[in-house]
């Protein structure tokens, strides 16, 4: 699901809502604001400057922070958090709140290992500005000169689609394209692979979040290191920094003895109940990290690349991910600002005039974290907690800022965000909230629907009896997720994985007086791709 800083549009899958890993792109830039802070009073002309912080404002700002933690983090219930400052290429605050696990109570600490969700993405980009200033890639190499068998929807694409196109989402993919393959169990090549089914927008003219995009442009640059992108990302970013606890493998947070696991809430409490594996999209979202691992990070990024007094990461290159590719965020009136996306970052100007680089993250299944750097005062603040995404950690860095930038927060922002993220979760299949017809219509034979339909972009259909009724077996899953009848040939079911969002229609049809030729699963329909047909 994405994830950015303010939540402004919501990714769909044929109208339903996902809340998927970077929910996300829960929003496309920090600098949009939710829309009741939209207004000419808050953007300022681009010709005015920033106002200059005074001496010691930022160190007031960090003192308030053990209060501003403890009052959200009680406030929502979300069981960890943690977050570190860095200022003027200084560690300035380090610390843990909450619990990593509901059930054992074990502490957060600067130590315990979050999963970033798509803070991976600039993390991500991160490594292929090396390769770039190593001279393995430029940011304009063709995905096709790395990965011969690549292949979208148009040929004319394929053959231009560059590492900067995925990297700032302006490939022509649909929004959250492949992400639907990953929750039916496919494997990151075999999800590369049936992208070239996918209808696609006009080429570098539209924003759209993908992550299986980046993934493939990420995949490029590792063939053309001949490194596996885990080894890779290590050896070019993790430890010339000595992130000895940041890793691109799930198994290797899974092995972490100091583990935030995530959490989602049932009811009124939070409970460890999913465990998310996001190897398929490791470059955009698979990176599991500390909090002082990511201050490492933040460092290098400020510093234009240096890391205690070594040139890292060579200056262009990564210069280039915070410069705007794409328009991401129109403004909503004229007078409000607007929001861009370079290489992995979203990029835009605080109402204070001053650049702001960000990103978000969210797993659906228990994580949120999001990444804020003012450049111009070397000041950056990373937020990682361990709880479904709410808005928490959005709101603690935008409280922070707001306080290091002006003394005081403009607002209260666990308000503003927990409205603005209200709605990713909500129910959106056409028959969401309804009751099951009182006299439906009924069903044929369970004989009749039972068999393989086929559907190139998503895979085999099974339907199965079981346990006196039917089931169905999506893609490369090995469980058979049950068919509850509705009426006539109408079935629902419970989607799986994180871009699910209730209940979806299965609908068969049938010539008249025979069997069923093809089902449609209504959650799987976004572009037009979600029939199947059988044998």
């Amino acid at each position: 699901m994405d994830c950015t800083d303010a939540p402004t549009r919501r990714p769909r899958v044929r109208g339903l809502v996902a809340a998927a890993s970077l929910t996300v792109a829960l929003a496309t830039a920090a600098t949009a604001l939710p829309a009741a802070a939209q207004s000419d009073e808050d953007a300022p002309p681009p010709t005015v400057s920033a106002v200059p912080i005074p001496a010691g404002q930022v160190d007031a700002a960090i003192a308030q922070l053990d209060g501003v933690a403890a009052d959200m983090l009680a406030r929502t219930g979300v069981p960890g958090m943690a977050i570190a400052v860095v200022h003027r290429d200084r560690l300035m605050y380090a610390k843990g709140f909450g619990v990593r696990n509901t059930q054992t109570g074990a502490p957060v600490t600067p130590n315990t290992v979050f999963q970033l969700a798509s803070v991976s993405k600039p993390v991500g980009a991160t490594v292929v500005s090396r390769a770039v200033g190593e001279g393995v890639v430029s940011w304009d190499t063709r995905l096709i000169e790395h990965l011969p068998w690549f292949r979208l929807k148009s040929p004319s694409t394929t053959r231009q689609v560059t590492l900067a196109d995925m990297y700032s989402h302006r490939s022509g993919l649909p929004d959250h394209a492949g992400d639907l393959l990953e929750d039916l169990g496919y494997r990151r090549n075999q999800v590369l692979r049936r992208l070239r089914y996918l209808p696609l927008h006009p080429f570098r003219a539209e924003y759209a979040y993908t992550n299986f995009g980046l993934t493939a442009a990420a995949e490029a640059v590792a063939r053309a290191a001949r490194t596996p992108w885990d080894r890779l990302s290590s050896r070019l970013l993790y430890e010339p920094l000595g992130m000895t606890s940041t890793s691109s493998r799930h198994a290797d947070y899974a092995a972490a003895p100091e583990r935030a696991d995530l959490h989602v809430k049932e009811g009124d409490q939070w409970v460890p109940r999913f465990d998310r594996r996001p190897d398929p999209q490791s470059p955009a979202g698979g990176v599991s990290s500390t909090l002082l691992d990511m201050a490492k990070w933040m460092r290098l990024m400020l510093a234009e690349g240096s890391y205690d007094g070594r040139q890292v990461v060579a200056a262009e290159p990564l210069a280039q991910m915070s410069t705007p590719h794409i328009l991401s965020n129109p403004p909503a009136v004229p007078a409000a600002r607007s929001g861009f996306y370079g290489l992995g970052l979203n990029i835009g100007n605080d109402w204070t005039a001053r650049v702001r680089l960000n990103h978000s993250g969210a797993f659906a299944l228990g994580a949120a974290t999001v990444v804020n750097m003012l450049p111009a005062e070397e000041l950056g603040i990373v937020v990682l907690t361990n709880g479904a995404p709410i808005g928490l950690p959005e709101a603690v860095a935008h409280t922070f800022l707001d306080l290091a930038e002006t003394g005081r927060a403009e607002r209260d922002w666990l308000a503003a965000y927990g409205q603005a993220f209200a709605g990713l979760s909500e129910p959106a299949g056409r028959l969401a909230g309804q009751e099951r017809p009182a006299n439906p219509r009924p069903a044929r034979r369970a004989a009749a629907y039972v068999g393989t339909y086929r559907n190139r972009y998503y895979g085999p259909a099974r339907v199965v009896r079981r346990g006196g009724g039917l089931a169905i077996r999506l893609g490369a899953l090995r469980e058979a997720l049950p068919l509850t009848h509705w009426s006539g040939d109408t079935f629902t079911y419970m989607p799986p994985g994180e871009m699910a969002s209730g209940i979806s229609a299965v609908t068969f049809t049938r010539p008249r007086g025979g069997r069923p030729r093809a089902v449609t699963l209504e959650n799987l329909d976004a572009e037009g791709l979600g029939t199947f047909r059988r044998r």
